[in-house]
């Protein structure tokens, strides 16, 4: 593909970071130095949508010279009248507060080791800009890195080191190519929601040997693909006696058999019923008697999730509404562990941390029992209320890119892929079964998938999937969970539930 020119007039780049009013700069955050620092940017809006984008740096040895002339040069550019900028502004003033040793492409795990190496490159990449200047004396090897690699998997970006001086953006040509980054970000960005489930389809949701969620989820996207042939023959082993499901159980086994649960509803076979009802009975005991809570919760709010859904379809299957009085029954067990006073759920009593995925379960927990349970019982309410509440609280903290971060609340935590698609699919359903308010929540819905949208490759490949993750002692150990950067089960299984709600299947 050639390079096209993009100049102030022409329409038809799609800008993942839009134009902003006259003199307005919005400020975001990059990410998290190793001590905690938040490396920020600043964007300052071109004079229109189709404006291509420079990215400016500053600051890479600490805070010096570069890093004044960079906040100087953006003050500069903001006293311009919107429709006389050339270009869109992104700007780091100072983007390695903490004077650490960078490298690029950068290695190691993200954001565990080399922290502002990857936050730059995957902030970059993901932002992708049509020309990046680097005011440095030494640049680590960025100007190449980005001029030569596929940046965070996205695509490469025209870059520079330039010298430690004033008056650079008054130097730049007024037509400025289309870098292969926005390139394939607009490309990307077009995909609708059916068009996105059909590429994860081709890499998700074809093995059940571990019968856990993730697969679990990834198959129920292929049933909603009107693949049941092809899930049935997975399954066959947990329905013909050949593989025990409840042999070794855990809270991902039960989750798991939300498979089983979708099959019964679409083929009306018994047998997937009865795996239904065998795995929900474990919230009871022998004589019938409800337990306090469903087990092999491990005190974590996942297992709102991993529960309460299952239950739900065991009581709408059978017709038992024992089912959904326990599914009450354990989401107030789970909300006294883990509900914290502002709305959103500690991952476990063991930190006050709002881990993402910590949030995004019982988000997705809630939106699925919700799907279940009939209006008329008891338990609706109830439950209907839990959702809006939690609803309410996430969508005080959904960034500017529209994603969650990987600790809700901490600001500079990394944005996480799984957390941002389960949460705008349980709000999507919410506001298209009447549960959720449209005027509030459908823009935070339309920015996630936009930022859902930017971080799935084609192939599969997804940005900064947090790693499996148990309940951990501190928000430092939250922090530094793995950010995974390529293709990721349950990050597709997750992609897929929402391209699906997207697309209406």
């Amino acid at each position: 593909m050639g390079y096209s020119k993009i100049a102030v007039g022409m329409v038809f780049a799609i800008s993942l970071v839009p134009a902003l009013p006259l003199n307005g700069a919005e400020h975001r955050d990059v990410g998290l130095t190793q001590s905690g620092v938040r490396i920020e940017a600043v964007v300052v809006g071109g004079a229109s949508s189709s404006s291509p984008t420079v990215l400016l740096v500053g600051g890479l040895a600490g805070n010096d010279e570069s890093a004044r002339i960079v906040a100087q040069e953006v003050q500069k550019f903001e006293t311009l009248r919107q429709d006389r900028r050339p270009f869109q502004l992104v700007a780091i003033s100072l983007a390695n507060p903490d004077k650490s040793r960078l490298q690029f492409p950068p290695t190691g795990v993200a954001y565990r080791e080399n922290p502002e190496s990857h936050a730059l490159w995957r902030w970059i990449g993901i932002h992708a800009p049509d020309m990046v200047l680097i005011m440095a004396v030494e640049d680590f090897g960025l100007a190449d890195a980005l001029s030569q690699n596929a940046v965070a998997g996205v695509g490469r970006i025209p870059a520079r080191r330039v010298d430690i001086k004033e008056g650079l953006l008054q130097s730049l040509p007024r037509e400025i190519s289309s870098s292969e980054a926005h390139r394939e970000l607009d490309r990307r960005l077009r995909r609708p929601g059916r068009q996105l489930a059909a590429e994860l389809t081709q890499v998700y949701g074809h093995d059940f040997n571990q019968l856990t969620y993730i697969p679990g989820l990834a198959l129920i996207g292929q049933l909603r693909m009107g693949r049941i042939a092809d899930v049935e023959r997975l399954a066959a082993p947990y329905v013909d006696g050949r593989k025990s499901p409840l042999e070794r159980p855990t809270s991902l086994t039960l989750a798991g058999h939300l498979v089983f649960a979708e099959l019964a509803e679409r083929t009306g076979n018994p047998r997937y019923t009865e795996l239904v009802r065998k795995a929900a009975d474990l919230g009871f005991t022998a004589s019938g008697e409800m337990k306090e809570s469903m087990p092999f919760h491990d005190e974590m709010s996942d297992s709102v999730f991993m529960a309460i859904p299952l239950l739900a379809k065991a009581g709408k299957l059978t017709g038992n509404p024992k089912y959904f009085d326990m599914a009450a029954r354990h989401l107030a067990f789970m909300q006294k562990l883990d509900l914290r006073r502002d709305g959103l759920y500690r991952h476990s009593p063991l930190s006050e941390a709002a881990w993402g995925r910590g949030n995004a379960f019982p988000a997705l927990g809630l939106m699925l029992t919700l799907s279940d349970l009939p209006v008329d019982n008891p338990q609706f309410g109830p439950v209907l209320r839990a959702f809006r509440e939690h609803m309410s609280a996430l969508g005080r903290f959904q960034d500017e890119d529209g994603l969650w971060r990987e600790v809700i609340d901490h600001p500079g935590a990394y944005p996480e892929y799984t957390a941002t698609a389960m949460i705008a699919a349980s709000m999507l359903r919410g506001i298209n079964n009447g549960w959720l308010d449209w005027d509030e929540f459908q823009p935070l819905v339309d920015k996630a998938w936009r930022a859902i949208q930017a971080r799935t490759a084609s192939d599969g490949r997804l940005s900064d999937v947090c790693e499996s993750t148990n309940k951990q002692r501190s928000l430092n150990d939250y922090l530094h969970r793995a950010a995974i950067l390529d293709r990721d089960p349950r990050g597709g299984a997750m992609a897929l539930l929402f391209a699906l709600e997207m697309a209406g299947m």
